[in-house]
């Protein structure tokens, strides 16, 4: 049949096919970071605002689909919603429609800009197996697909596209009727109901409903808004019973409508004017309505204004049945980023489950329980992720029997007041550390209990959880598992004394304590995390002045949390206890009080110096910050505790004490804004807000490398697993990398957006940062472990501008990919090494020739002995019929038989001049190097032989008669002349050691080869004599700055 367009001024003829147009999705290769590469982005469930999708599998099993930007997310509502399917490839922009029909998966994206492209995409099992052709003017986003029959129908602002479901083929385009005011606008989108074929409904902006006969193109009727005042139609479901159509308009008002009579069977008020529904679903098992739940008639509605899901009885006249409060985040107020509201709500036919995904990256199953019977259901499953960008990111150590090594887990806090743990091996065991049961408390505050009607956001549901995180630390060495014994008391005990329970330090003790602590905006309190079990811990730490918690720290021993506070305090506590266990500085005594004030008193009179001039040296109960500590250390042996502050001062603290041991004073050149420590190498890197890190030894504080290069402020930065590289993410968008022995910037990436957080994984493997405004956490490729990275110095134009890790991990490259890659050498990091055999002539230097060679002389006979057959040879077996026996002579060798004398005594002549010929370039190079004294040439010859060779030359040495033909005295010589050259050390001593032990005898009778070994040995002694002081000295330089007394 021929497409057919309907205009808006009228019903105008059949139109000619509109020319297509497909979209390469390919873009151009952009360029590449020399260190990292992008693996895929974690944390991303349900980001976006296009409702999910599901379709049945059998009877029992349905997988959902979600929308993540650029890829979809296929998850088994059997398996517990698990992930199992990502699309690929990626779309070249956002996803705006979605839906599933039998095996397939259409996915619409693009058309936001009026010059973007945009397309249809088929995905079967998470690959694309179609494209569906768009009309070349199609201008807008399709922002909902629709599949019924034979027909594909997707619906845009003010147009609707048709295509065939069997061929993919574009068959035509509607348009609504012209409206003022942009009444002609598709609020509702469009729907189908049973038994109309070929009919679609499209839910107008002026609260019409026009009912569509694609096949024909026509406009068949035009259903009238109930009231002049109902506003645009926000969505349309079709209900189990046939012929009528549940309409949800903006200004609240919600009508069940029979389309065959054009009548309004049930009219509800659905809440507040500016509380919108736009998902409504119909309950299809026969059950859930009524006093008992047995009867028909369930309805659930949501909107994206609430967080809360309202369920309805349809049966006489409509009411409500219950109100699923906070079932996902309310929406934030104006100027926050958490995201909040229910983007879609789902019965799923014939089961007494419903699914809803929200704004606050959630997806979540609910199911109602028939006996006893609720009209409210339980949650089921969850998968869910930060509702708002991730502000800290922090790699799991290794605890003590090494259980979470491996780079596997990577813990994260957002500004939603949560704190995630991701697995980076199994998406599944990803989870959200548990803060208590909020739903409990919040019906027991009366939250959930309100009786309203209306759908009021429960905006106060979230904060019973913690503050936003600003800082946290974590050491897993007393972290007791999943076994830990969370003790007896209450969650986050607050009080430094007084009300802790002793019992709780108790059991604690055989099954281990808490491994986290974290730091919170605008809180005083720091909170303590079990690791192993998920959950929140039993202490809350207050600061010894009342500030806010700036900073934290836990010792590597993991029994003491240090917290530092925002007015300069230091505290610390014991994590098994929750005690108070020391002040920095300590507090002083009534009887160090007067003492203090009676030197003070004498240093105002000048009687006595308090500090020396000599040596630092500070009185204890003094030493405070006087502004936030932005940092906080503790050391590998918990004997000392580093600060730093916006003072711009650096304290080192005898841990056990609390009193100051030394200082360094930045102060005014900046303030310490930072401060990360790694352990192997005692280093410490600090940033200030003069945009530089500053790398201090913390064994001889001093200042070891100044790092410069950030055009903004430094937002975080870290330690590479090895030490060698410091990594910093500033707010000009860039991320560099800096190598700590050259000092030299190695690498940097331009990103989109800022980078916020990052960090390093203990094993090498990754890198994750946090980009801002981003709920997904990033995780690049360390490509070192698998290539070389030249360490040269790259400048502010060679930065690359990449595009960062995709969900579907499209792009990215692995270890696998990366160790089979063919290396491709940097033209410009590749220079000609320079060809020089010695650095200097006063130094000693070995030969390149490989170790093996010169060992293999010195043990030759030993090799032959041992490689010496030690039984004679078997004669082979009697070979089968097929083959031609050995024992005869063959042919050839009768050919040879029958050659002429002349040419076998030419060929043998020949024969003799050319192994004259070998055997004289020894000789004749020897000879040559003792007529010019340059033995040079000779030394290169004996360099190019074999062991075995080698050993056939010294073998063959002749005494001559005159000293020009001595050839034992002149290969003497040449190892003197090569030893006072200092070259070739270990092979001269190999040589000398060959040539002594064959030529033993004849050394006792020739005086002028005992002439030339007693020179050889003068200058031997010589220069071991040199080489052993100059060892010596060096050994004693590195024992000194080794010793612990220096």
């Amino acid at each position: 049949m021929p497409s057919t367009i309907v205009r808006s001024e009228r019903d105008g003829p059949v139109a000619k096919r509109q020319k297509l147009n497909g979209v390469d999705a390919r873009g151009a290769l952009e360029r590449e970071s020399r260190i990292f590469t992008p693996f895929r982005t974690i944390g991303l469930v349900s980001s976006t605002p296009v409702p999910f999708t599901s379709i049945p599998l059998g009877k029992t099993s349905f997988q959902i689909t979600t929308s993540v930007g650029r890829c979809l997310q296929t998850y088994d509502l059997k398996r517990g919603l698990n992930l199992v399917f990502l699309t690929r490839p990626q779309t070249p922009e956002d996803i705006t429609a979605t839906i599933a029909w039998k095996d397939r998966v259409f996915a619409a994206w693009g058309g936001s800009n009026l010059d973007g492209a945009q397309g249809l995409w088929v995905f079967k099992r998470g690959k694309e197996v179609a494209r569906l052709d768009t009309p070349t003017d199609l201008a807008q986003p399709i922002k909902q697909i629709l599949i019924f029959g034979t027909w594909i129908v997707g619906c845009c602002s003010t147009r609707i596209e048709i295509w065939k479901s069997t061929t993919y083929e574009h068959y035509t385009t509607l348009y609504p009727t012209a409206a003022q005011k942009g009444g002609n606008e598709l609020t509702g989108g469009v729907t189908n109901m049973p038994t109309y074929l070929n009919k679609i409904f499209a839910g107008r902006k002026d609260g019409s409903v026009e009912i569509w006969n694609i096949s024909s193109g026509k406009l068949i009727y035009t259903v009238l808004p109930p009231a002049a005042n109902c506003g645009a139609i926000t969505a349309m479901q079709p209900t189990p019973a046939l012929s009528l159509l549940a309409i949800a308009y903006s200004e609240g008002a919600l009508i069940i409508h029979d389309i065959r009579a054009d009548k309004t069977i049930i009219e509800l008020n659905a809440g507040l004017s500016n509380s919108k529904i736009t998902s409504i679903s119909f309950r299809s098992d026969d059950l859930g309505a009524g006093e008992d739940g047995r009867k028909p008639g369930v309805m659930a509605t949501a909107g994206p204004e609430s967080g809360d899901i309202t369920f309805w009885d349809l049966n006489g006249g409509g009411r409500v049945m219950g109100v699923l409060r906070g079932a996902h985040n309310p929406p934030s107020n104006a100027g926050a980023t958490v995201g909040g509201g229910v983007s879609k709500v789902e019965f799923l036919p014939g089961q007494p489950l419903i699914v809803t995904s929200g704004l606050d990256n959630s997806l979540k199953s609910w199911i109602f329980d028939e006996t006893p019977y609720s009209p409210i259901p339980r949650i089921l499953h969850s998968r869910s992720g930060h509702a708002a960008p991730v502000n800290r990111l922090l790699f799991l150590p290794s605890d003590s029997d090494g259980a979470d090594a491996g780079g596997k887990w990577l813990l994260s806090a957002g500004k939603d007041r949560s704190l995630w743990g991701w697995s980076l091996r199994r998406d599944g065991q990803s989870t959200e550390l548990s803060q208590g049961n909020i739903r409990k408390k919040a019906k027991k505050l009366g939250i959930l209990a309100a009786p309203s009607l209306a759908n009021e956001p429960s905006t106060t549901l979230d904060d019973l959880k913690a503050p936003e995180t600003t800082c946290f630390a974590i050491s897993l060495n007393r972290d007791g598992g999943m076994g830990a014994n969370p003790g007896s008391g209450a969650m986050w005990q607050k009080g430094n004394a007084g009300n802790k329970k002793a019992t709780d330090a108790t059991l604690s003790g055989v099954t281990g304590w808490e491994s986290v602590v974290t730091g919170h905006k605008e809180d005083k309190f720091a909170r303590t995390w079990f690791w192993g079990r998920k959950k929140a811990g039993r202490w809350a730490f207050e600061t010894g002045d009342g500030g806010y918690v700036r900073s934290v720290e836990i010792s590597p021993c993991g029994t003491f949390a240090v917290v530092g506070s925002e007015t300069g305090g230091i505290d610390m506590f014991n994590l098994q206890s929750g005690l108070h266990r020391q002040r920095y500085p300590s507090k002083l005594t009534p009887a160090q009080v007067r003492k203090l004030k009676i030197q003070q008193l004498q240093v105002a009179e000048g009687a006595i110096q308090l500090h020396s001039n000599t040596k630092k040296s500070f009185i204890a109960g003094l030493g405070k910050h006087t502004k936030a500590v932005t940092g906080l250390v503790v050391d590998s042996l918990n004997k000392h505790l580093i600060s730093c502050s916006l003072d711009g001062r650096i304290k080192f603290w005898d841990f056990m004490t609390g009193n100051l041991v030394d200082e360094l004073d930045w102060h005014p050149m900046a303030s310490i804004t930072g401060m990360r420590y790694h352990a192997p190498n005692d280093l410490i890197a600090l940033t200030s807000d003069d945009l530089s890190i500053r790398v201090v030894d913390i064994e001889t504080k001093r200042t070891i490398r100044e790092l410069w290069g950030c055009q903004g402020a430094i937002n975080d930065f870290c330690f590479s697993n090895d030490g060698r590289w410091i990594i910093a993410a500033s707010s000009d968008c860039i991320i560099r990398v800096w190598d700590l022995p050259t000092g030299h910037l190695i690498d940097a990436i331009r990103m989109k957006t800022q980078c916020t957080a990052l960090a390093f994984s203990g094993t090498g493997e990754f890198l994750a940062t946090t980009c801002e405004g981003e709920v997904g956490v990033n995780i690049w490729n360390n490509k070192t472990l698998f290539t070389h990275v030249p360490t040269r110095h790259i400048s502010e134009n060679e930065i690359a501008e990449i595009s960062g890790p995709t969900v579907s991990g499209e792009g990215g490259q692995g270890v696998i990919d990366g160790a089979f890659e063919d290396e491709k050498e940097d033209e410009e990091d590749s220079a000609p090494a320079p060809l020089i055999d010695q650095l200097s002539s006063d130094m000693m230097t070995l030969s390149l020739i490989p170790k093996a060679r010169w060992q293999t002389l010195l043990h030759l006979d030993l090799i032959k002995q041992r490689n010496k057959p030690k039984e004679a040879p078997k004669v082979p077996e009697k070979a089968p019929f097929f083959l031609p026996s050995l024992e005869k002579p063959l042919p050839i060798s009768a050919t040879e038989q029958e050659m002429p004398a002349d040419s076998i005594a030419e060929r043998s002549r020949i024969m003799k001049m050319d192994r004259l010929a070998s055997e004289g370039a020894f000789t004749v190079a020897l000879r040559s190097g003792s007529e010019s004294g340059d033995y040079t040439p000779f030394v290169n010859h004996l360099k190019t032989l074999s062991p075995s060779a080698a050993d056939l030359e010294i073998r063959s040495l002749n005494p001559g008669t005159e000293v020009e033909s001595d050839e034992l005295v002149n290969f003497v010589s040449a190892l003197t002349s090569r030893l006072t050259q200092k070259k070739d050390y270990e092979l001269v001593q190999a040589w000398m050691t060959v040539f002594l032990r064959l030529h033993m005898d004849a050394v006792a009778h020739d005086d002028r080869l005992v002439n030339a070994l007693r020179e050889w040995r003068e200058c031997q002694e010589k220069e071991g004599a040199r080489l052993g002081d100059l060892v010596g000295f060096c050994g004693g330089v590195v024992g000194f700055l080794r010793s612990p007394r220096t």
